[in-house]
């Protein structure tokens, strides 16, 4: 009886974990409805596209690191998207970080080093404020998971700044987005048409600026989401051997029982 009970919640599990898709589109906060985009790294097979997490690292650096942080990303980390250790050094020589304190107690600042964590763009949460009129830009490290919709809600946001239909006012300081909480965000867009240039030659539009930066910043909040994805497969398939076992086992130990 525990056999079969075992058997049958094994194989409803793996169902779930095969079958189960999300829906066409998600529900953002403030109930805005955010269309699903089909990513590289959707799915219990999904893995990240190198080239495109090479050009959303590309507009982070050029486009969104003079604001947003990445807290959690040392440039080390940069090995994932596909560098080399050559390539790491001299992106990290571009920066210079806070050390110490050094034998006379003060801190000093330095030429970054790959160990190093992105450095942030302002030295405090105030000096971020004073510079972005009043809103604190947050930090990026987990901005995937901080946000209902993850990836697809970004790309929309990012890819959503319009003129403000007719009839609906937009504050001083405000902007109007299509996908936004109330249509009104205090950021305005950060991309633009040819607003950097990719080194593979890929045409620099803002939706496809939008889905690359989206798409790093999903590797940035789970790095290690094709590993869990890889051990998942692997313990699916244990719990799949081990059912078949277990259903043999049963049969056997049975067979007498009339």
């Amino acid at each position: 009886m525990i056999v079969s009970k075992l058997i049958r919640v094994t194989l409803f599990a793996s169902l779930c974990i095969f079958f189960l898709t999300p829906s066409a589109s998600v529900k953002a906060a403030g109930g805005v409805a955010v269309p699903a985009q089909e990513w590289s790294f959707n799915g219990v097979f999904g893995t990240f596209d190198r080239g495109e997490l090479q050009r959303g690292f590309h507009v982070y650096k050029e486009v969104c690191a003079g604001c947003h942080s990445l807290n959690y990303i040392a440039f080390r980390n940069l090995v994932d998207l596909g560098f080399n250790e050559e390539e790491i050094k001299v992106i990290a020589k571009e920066y210079e970080v806070e050390d110490g304190p050094n034998n006379d107690g003060e801190m000093f600042t330095r030429t970054a080093m790959p160990s190093d964590v992105w450095p942030a763009p302002f030295p405090n949460d105030n000096a971020a404020r004073a510079g972005n009129n009043g809103a604190l830009p947050p930090d990026l490290s987990l901005m995937v998971d901080a946000r209902v919709g993850g990836a697809d809600y970004l790309y929309a946001l990012l890819s959503g700044y319009h003129d403000a239909p007719e009839g609906q006012k937009v504050g001083d300081g405000m902007y109007y987005n299509a996908f936004y909480p109330g249509n009104q965000i205090a950021m305005p867009s950060p991309l633009s048409a040819d607003g950097v240039e990719y080194g593979d030659g890929t045409k620099a539009t803002i939706n496809q600026q939008a889905r690359d930066v989206s798409a790093f910043l999903a590797w940035a909040t789970e790095p290690n989401m094709e590993e869990r994805k890889r051990m998942g497969v692997k313990v699916l398939i244990f719990l799949l051997v081990m059912t078949g076992l277990f259903y043999v086992s049963k049969r056997r130990i049975w067979a007498d029982v009339h």
